[in-house]
């Protein structure tokens, strides 16, 4: 018997929890129109023994290649092997040609469920189903086994530790920006080499979600990075959506001192649209789509999302107009996406 139900309802730990304890066998499919993404757990009594995420699957061959255990040209040569007729599975080829060991195996594919696992966790929205299934032919000697336990505790711990970052970092779905070069004498940039990554192609564009698969990362581990970016000043996130009164619906405002002080602007900005819209007809040009206003200090856009809802981007005058007008078309695309969501 199928089982399934919208994660409002019951949520994502509760779901893990539920076919732990009663020791099912089959495979959990938990899918999110807001993300247009889809993964899968597979269990087998209770324990997790695979998982696969559709936007950002993991695959063991790139963890091999991105932790320096496989070359390109090693996993070339496996998946040709395969293609020839080879039934045996990337990891067993790599084993068998000495490339790798079974320890690896067994420690990435362990990473590999885990990722997925916490990716899912940190999903507040969306529907599951579950369907049990006979056991997975799994080769005893390269099975992987999960405790379920075990992953609720981590998943746990990783959401308390979200939930301090979400006065910056809600969610996955935020876009960071470059933070602009202040007057000041030049300092260093001391990173490591992962967060070098990520801060390379923040382009005010790509959203967490879309940095992690970029990279092949969690998302989590992406926002921790992004969180102490924000902290010490190298980004900012400065995209967020108010209601026709001002109220804050998603994103921040955050000024100089760290304070959000987006409720302050929304208040002054409740009415814009209408007052707008007024102007543009008197003018007789047509509806508005975008305004943006330079001032001494700053690159001010604003755009309507609804007729009750208004994006604001603020960014700094060394920021070209075009890379603005793109980040305030994708921040209006995205809020009207999460108004429907939340419909």
């Amino acid at each position: 018997m199928a089982i399934e139900g919208p994660l409002r309802e019951l949520g994502i730990h509760d779901v893990f929890q539920l076919l732990d304890l009663s020791r099912k066998t089959g495979t959990l499919r938990v899918y999110s129109p807001e993300r247009n993404n889809e993964g899968s757990v597979y269990f087998d009594a209770g324990t997790i023994v695979a998982a696969t995420m559709k936007s950002n699957p993991h695959l063991l061959g790139t963890i091999l290649e991105r932790s320096g255990k496989a070359t390109p040209a090693d996993l070339a040569r496996a998946t040709a092997m395969q293609r020839a007729g080879d039934k045996r599975r990337v990891g067993e080829i790599l084993v068998a040609h000495g490339i790798v060991t079974p320890r690896d195996i067994d420690r990435f594919m362990r990473q590999q469920i885990e990722t997925v696992v916490f990716d899912l966790m940190s999903w507040s929205e969306g529907f599951f189903s579950f369907t049990e299934e006979p056991p997975r032919p799994i080769r005893k000697d390269i099975a992987v086994r999960v405790s379920t336990e075990s992953l609720l505790m981590e998943g746990a711990r990783r959401i308390d530790e979200w939930s301090r970052m979400a006065d910056k970092i809600p969610d996955a779905r935020v876009i960071p920006l470059l933070a602009p070069l202040d007057d000041g004498p030049e300092s260093f940039i001391d990173l490591l080499p992962r967060e070098w990554e990520v801060l390379s192609i923040i382009d005010g564009e790509r959203n967490v979600h879309e940095i992690a698969k970029r990279l092949v990362l969690p998302e989590f581990e992406v926002a921790k990075i992004i969180y102490g970016m924000l902290s010490t000043g190298l980004i900012d996130i400065t995209a967020w959506l108010r209601d026709s009164g001002g109220k804050p619906l998603a994103g921040s405002y955050i000024d100089q001192s760290g304070r959000d002080i987006s409720a302050e602007i929304g208040a002054a900005l409740s009415g814009v649209s209408t007052e707008v819209t007024k102007s543009m007809r008197l003018l007789g040009i047509g509806g508005w789509t975008a305004v943006v206003v330079e001032t001494d200090a700053a690159t001010i856009a604003l755009a309507p999302a609804t007729q009750e809802a208004v994006v604001l981007l603020a960014s700094s005058l060394t920021v070209p107009l075009g890379l603005v007008r793109r980040v305030l078309t994708r921040s209006v695309a995205l809020a009207i996406n999460w108004m429907r969501s939340r419909v």
